[in-house]
């Protein structure tokens, strides 16, 4: 009851509206122990329009003024506007040198304003509130979450008959359209949750035709053969191995494990149809709990795995696609091509592009600009 109440005079409090018609963002942080949450309020002629909290991680042993400071730096490098005034509520370092900056990035003046009493005063406050809910918030969801996935392991390690914790899981899938950009995608779980920066995606290099089984043997062969030569990129070894697909897929991946004398690492296949999970050595699936936290995960690990490999694959198809259109226009050779493709990105932004903008990519010329130009826009 009394957080309920502590969020609606939060949210009673966020009504208010300044009478100040100068623009303004207004920004106050809620510290937890290795996180910190900054809120922006942003305020256009006298009315709160938007608000927008950000999340900093490991924080700890970083002062107040220092994190505002760097934050105000970072937020605002990149900002398309830049307000009159910035309130804050204390002082942050290299005050006047930000002001200096921040002014000549807006062509005008910008003041960092540290209000002491009065509207100002309430708003920081009203701003540092929310702040400090939003990050109460969030810790209690990510620390629910990591008790689940904590559970999940655990259950994963018990059904399946694991040594010990499955916190570093990699999972795989290929996609391709009839065996043509045929490609592969490995993510990474670790404690249960993604973990981006060590996703990897390959394509097909051995494999004529929409073969599933040795393009998935291909691909594990490759991730760990470069992990056992001591590439960065895949120095850590998994404790799960997750394939998407049933028994053929897990067996042609198994394979790949054992001509590497990897075949102390677990793997397995989780079916789609009915979330049946193969291991080696049986015949008979295991078949999780409809409801447990370790078919969630496996879930979660195979769908993001599936995501990211249709994602690479639809890019490429679309290159592709774009490549082949391009390559009907007369005087657009295969350096104009790929500058042409670097320069917009897609088929439908060549197209809207005008002729003094194709003319300005690299190595395009007025002549060459216009051949696009009337190409695409054919009477």
């Amino acid at each position: 009851r009394d957080q309920i109440a502590a969020l609606e005079k939060v949210l009673e409090k966020q009504k208010i509206s300044s009478t100040d018609l100068v623009d303004q963002d207004i920004i106050a942080m809620a510290r937890g122990f290795d996180t910190t949450c900054l809120t922006v309020f942003f305020v256009r002629e006298g009315n709160i329009i938007e608000r927008e909290p950000f999340i900093l991680s490991n924080t700890e042993g970083a002062e107040r003024k220092e994190i505002l400071a760097a934050f105000i730096k970072q937020f605002y490098d990149g900002a398309s506007f830049i307000p009159k005034e910035i309130i804050v509520e204390e002082e942050i370092d290299e005050r006047e040198a930000i002001e200096a900056w921040l002014s000549a990035k807006k062509g005008s003046r910008v003041k960092i304003i540290v209000p002491k009493r009065g509207e100002k005063r309430d708003l920081i406050e009203m701003v540092a509130e929310n702040a400090m809910a939003y990050l109460e918030q969030k810790e209690t969801f990510e620390e629910r979450q990591k008790i689940r996935n904590e559970k999940a392991m655990e259950d994963l390690k018990r059904y399946l008959g694991l040594e010990k914790l499955p916190r570093r899981i990699e999972a795989f899938d290929i996609s391709n359209t009839q065996g043509t950009e045929s490609v592969a995608s490995m993510v990474v779980f670790e404690n249960g949750m993604p973990k981006k920066e060590d996703y990897r995606r390959f394509k097909i290099k051995t494999v004529e035709g929409p073969n599933d089984f040795e393009s998935m043997k291909e691909v594990i062969f490759r991730r760990f053969k470069r992990g056992l030569e001591g590439d960065e990129k895949f120095k850590d070894l998994p404790d799960l191995v997750v394939i998407d697909g049933g028994k053929g897929q897990l067996r042609y991946a198994l394979e790949a494990l054992k001509e590497l004398n990897l075949n102390h690492i677990p793997a397995i296949g989780l079916a789609k149809e009915f979330e049946h999970v193969f291991v080696e050595g049986k015949s008979d699936p295991i078949i999780l709990p409809r409801d447990s936290e370790a078919l969630y995960l496996l879930q979660r690990v195979r769908d993001e795995a599936h995501r990211f490999a249709v994602t690479y694959h639809r890019k490429l198809r679309s290159a592709r696609n774009l490549k082949s259109v391009l390559e009907e226009i007369p005087s657009i050779g295969k350096v104009r091509r790929k500058a042409l493709l670097d320069a917009f990105g897609s088929l439908e932004n060549i197209k809207r592009a005008s002729v003094e903008e194709l003319s300005k990519v690299p190595g395009m010329n007025k002549k060459s600009a216009i051949a696009v130009y009337e190409f695409f826009h054919k009477a």
